[in-house]
């Protein structure tokens, strides 16, 4: 088999590879030896690159060699263990597999590590983007998603299913926190940062993954803030602010793109064929893989209604094969087109290459001793510090000092699990703590030892004249936390009231993904921080309180803040706010 194809970047592979068909060698292009692979693969190993299934999910080694698939997941359900070299050896072990079909393509696999490598207990995990968002700080965002790519790829993973780049408009909506900010610069400017990051200069460098914009398009719009509902967007909207960031991830080589839940004027964005497969990949210039979200190629019908509006790979934990085979009925009787499947396999193989996979699939074991390092947190305690918004600051209450008689209040302040809200470990979050983190009181106590902790409240015979009282809501994801309530709970107000009744100075943190409808708190307390999600480094926190190395206040509100729930949805230039997005206090 002769190249003809002119050449569009020289392949370094290796000549003796895995596939009994395709002599690599005999290629100068990544696009030649595609091809070639096109015209060699059967119906079925087609639809197999198409197809993603969950490791975890009754599917082995062997049924990955046997279906020919080729993509996997890990979500929510059992690890390959508590150590590292667990999950090295189990997903190199499906990789091992993949490479013995007859063609030997490599497996992408894929995890959401959405802030950090979230789902491996003793990874560095950063505050939610909602708080990143507030930091300003774009290198620091960078520098956050270049550690989420190595300790990702640390952990056996070449791909992941973020930066969410949705821009929320309903504080109702459960992924607020998932989102930088309302603000459509704010949002460009951090995905900017966030795909750099994740894939660095090359793909094929050994410490970076494929990072994935998500959920094209419109998730934050939904009417009501109802995960997987409609936005309504007419088209000057569309063009002027929905498209801008996806078009910002098209030009920075963005590997993948993740259709959402949610429709858009009554259709479903995974059978959008208009915004998909005409304006993403036809007007924007989108050449990387377009993948669905959970159950997508079956959820909403037949699969041929999302691989014909341009879906090129489908994620089917629980019924791959279902999927499979209702794709291939419908390309054998003409309602797929040949065309369509060899676009999307094109596609996917592309990535493959373009991740340096052919050449070596395996897990990068160097990164996988970087994987929760003292280095990584110091960064992730810095954005901590840096994501927290200061409200309100009087009588000289901030900053703390070693000396002060402090008490730390709140369920939420000795809890890892608590601070840092959903998608940390669990899929819904966690409410107990997790290894390698540092809750807040922790670091508070590396400030002022003698601190004294009382988790349900203060008392009467307490000698502290400054509370640290940390409050907020209980961790959740996606639709689950879909909410039309966004007070604190009547525990925690009367806890609040309680210690000012005492004559506490009280210092309000709010752990919450998004704001909350707490004006009467704000009133009531000396000081008040949106402190958002941290993640795992809770000393960061305590840098802020302390003043640390003369810290001053940095982060600003990604989005604006609402005196009164009646007056949701904000516009994002509301003269009702309480507080305006941007808003923040640069002095104590």
């Amino acid at each position: 088999m002769q190249n003809t194809a002119a050449p569009i970047n020289t392949i370094d592979v290796q000549c003796i590879w895995g596939s009994a068909k395709i002599d690599i060698c005999e290629y100068d292009s990544k696009e030649a030896i595609i091809n070639a692979f096109i015209e060699e693969m059967t119906l079925d190993e087609k639809i197999g690159q198409m197809t993603q299934s969950v490791w975890h999910n009754s599917v082995s080694p062997e049924i990955i060699q046997d279906r020919k698939i080729g993509s996997i997941i890990h979500t929510e359900g059992p690890t390959p263990g508590p150590k590292v070299s667990d999950w090295v050896t189990t997903f190199d072990t499906f990789q091992t597999h993949a490479l013995k079909t007859r063609l030997g393509i490599p497996l992408l696999i894929a995890v959401d590590a959405i802030h950090g490598q979230n789902t491996f207990e003793g990874a560095v995990i950063f505050p939610h983007n909602l708080g990143m968002g507030a930091t300003r700080n774009y290198d620091l965002i960078r520098r956050a998603a270049e550690i989420t790519a190595i300790e990702t790829a640390g952990t056996g993973f070449n791909w992941t299913f973020s930066p969410v780049i949705a821009m929320p408009e309903h504080e109702h909506w459960g992924r607020v926190y998932e989102g930088f900010s309302e603000d459509a610069n704010v949002t460009t400017k951090a995905l900017i940062a966030s795909i750099q990051g994740h894939q660095g200069a090359d793909l094929a460098q050994r410490d970076t993954i494929a990072a994935t914009a998500k959920h094209y398009l419109g998730d934050g719009a939904t009417q009501g803030g109802i995960e997987g509902g409609n936005a309504i967007i007419d088209e000057q909207t569309l063009r002027e602010r929905f498209l801008p960031p996806y078009q910002a991830a098209v030009d920075q080589g963005i590997a993948s793109i993740m259709v959402g839940f949610n429709s858009v004027n009554g259709t479903n964005m995974h059978q959008n064929e208009y915004l998909v497969q005409d304006v993403l990949k036809g007007q924007l210039g989108f050449d990387g893989v377009v993948v669905t979200d959970w159950l997508g190629g079956t959820r909403w019908g037949e699969p041929y209604t999302v691989i014909n509006a341009g879906i090129d790979i489908a994620m089917q934990p629980a019924n791959h094969d279902e999927f499979m085979a209702k794709l291939k009925a419908t390309v054998l009787d003409g309602t797929v087109s040949m065309a369509r499947i060899d676009d999307a396999v094109r596609r996917i193989l592309g990535l493959k290459f373009d991740l340096g996979l052919f050449k070596d699939p395996f897990v990068k074991k160097e990164l996988s001793a970087l994987v929760g390092s003292t280095q990584h947190r110091e960064v992730a305690r810095q954005a901590v510090r840096e994501s927290l918004v200061l409200l309100k600051s009087e009588a000289n209450v901030l900053p703390l000092k070693s000396t002060d008689k402090i008490a730390v209040i709140g369920k939420h302040a000795n809890n890892s699990g608590l601070q840092s809200g959903g998608w940390s470990i669990h899929w819904q979050g966690q409410n107990h703590s997790y290894a390698g983190a540092t809750t807040i009181l922790d670091g508070i106590h590396g400030f002022a030892p003698e601190a004294q902790y009382y988790p349900t409240g203060c008392t009467e015979d307490m000698q502290a004249s400054k509370v640290v009282a940390v409050v907020g809501e209980l961790p959740y994801a996606e639709f689950k936390g879909d909410s039309t309530n966004l007070n604190l709970t009547e525990t925690q107000n009367k806890m609040l009231s309680q210690c000012k009744n005492l004559g506490k100075q009280v210092i309000v943190v709010l752990i919450s993904g998004r704001a909350m409808t707490v004006t009467d708190t704000i009133e009531q307390s000396d000081a008040f921080i949106a402190a958002w999600l941290p993640g795992s480094e809770g000393a960061g926190l305590a840098d802020f309180l302390f003043g640390a190395n003369g810290f001053k206040p940095l982060g600003k509100l990604p989005t604006s803040w609402p005196d009164q729930y009646e007056d949701l949805p904000l516009a994002p230039d509301a003269k009702n706010a309480l507080y305006p997005i941007g808003f923040g206090l640069n002095e104590y």
